[in-house]
């Protein structure tokens, strides 16, 4: 179990890089996620803990944790935080709103020039208390969060 596992692990990550390489100049969308100090976040509001319907690990050690995150259509996510950096790689959505935790809004794909050009591969500084609402009634989100431990 834990070969395929790390052969997982292997073909997620080789996956995110290529695409990162390619999409490092395509992509140049502005996404402002608030931020903070993790030390001083909930340590309930963790992103598997608050919102375990939402994050499922496939794979977790002392360096790096592998989320695979869907919200289907409608779905209103759990508030919760990502303690740690993490690269995204947005396989499937629709528009969705992202709220911080007094309900604010942090980010809505409708106010984009252009509609985000999927697959995509992103960075991501920690992330403080948020929840995201799957705004589209067909099309499920679905993701890969690569979070690298410090």
């Amino acid at each position: 179990m834990k070969t395929s596992q790390l052969l997982m692990a292997l073909i997620v990550m080789i996956s995110i890089n290529l695409n990162c390489i390619g999409q490092e100049n395509s992509n140049q969308q502005t996404i402002n996620y608030k931020t903070g100090n993790p030390a001083d976040w909930p340590k309930e509001l963790d992103a598997v803990v608050a919102a375990p319907k939402n994050h499922k690990i496939l794979l977790e050690n002392d360096s790096v944790r592998v989320l695979e995150v869907s919200l289907a259509p409608g779905e209103v996510e759990a508030l919760h935080h990502h303690q740690w950096p993490s690269v995204l790689y947005i396989q499937e959505a629709g528009d969705f709103i992202d709220y911080d935790g007094d309900g604010n809004v942090i980010f809505d794909s409708r106010n984009l020039p252009e509609p985000l050009t999927l697959p995509l591969t992103m960075y991501k500084n920690p992330e403080a208390p948020h929840s995201v609402v799957n705004l589209s009634e067909t099309e499920t989100i679905r993701l890969i969060r690569v979070e690298m431990k410090q």
